[in-house]
């Protein structure tokens, strides 16, 4: 008959291998997709008049030798802004490696990452996303993130960028085209929908 600390030690071992027995039939908990939220960059929209080569920002504007503002100025509100782009705008954008670490993934790991997220117009041109992707996993993935541009709560543009194949544990940067700067966007909403 066993001693016991023998009968002691049987039972600990019992009772711990019921207990991995019933977290191993545990459901996996769903992991997490990441997404970022980013508002413009301040100081960064910047308009060259033509005429006078004034550059204009929002800290120098309406200051300066000009005058008073006229009724049109004073009436121009770019929170009122109601356009939109209809449909949603399909992009492929180059992806640029810059790092590599150890995949990662796992229950509280997303597959995709995305970070450092900054939202600015560049004059003339486009409102842009430039943001970093990390593939977390072990194998190769090509993300889908969808990203709303927005203006005072109110979709400007939508966005589905399709990035291109993205190796284990490779970590890189991509930019993501909005809509024109002639309309106003003071928000972006991006997120991986896909893997």
């Amino acid at each position: 008959m066993p001693s016991p600390i023998a009968m002691t030690i049987i039972a600990a071992l019992a009772a711990t291998g019921l207990a991995t027995a019933a977290t191993a039939q545990t459901a996996p908990t769903p992991v997490p997709r990441s997404r970022v939220e980013v508002p413009t960059t301040p100081g960064v929209p910047e308009f060259r008049d033509p005429k006078t080569g004034q550059i204009w920002t929002p800290e120098n504007v309406g200051r300066g030798p000009i005058g008073k503002p006229t009724p049109a100025d004073l009436a121009f509100d770019p929170l009122a802004q109601a356009e939109r782009i209809k449909g949603v705008v399909v992009q492929r954008p180059n992806f640029t490696p810059l790092g590599w670490s150890a995949p990662s993934a796992g229950p509280a790991t997303p597959l995709v990452t995305m970070d450092n997220a900054s939202l600015r117009a560049v004059p003339g041109k486009r409102w842009q996303v430039v943001l970093y992707v990390n593939n977390n996993s072990a194998g190769t993935l090509a993300p889908m993130i969808d990203c709303r541009f927005i203006n005072a709560g109110k979709l400007v543009e939508e966005t589905r960028v399709l990035v291109p194949g993205v190796g284990a544990g490779v970590r890189g940067g991509l930019t993501i085209y909005g809509p024109k700067t002639d309309l106003f966007v003071d928000r972006a909403d991006c997120r991986v929908v896909s893997p």
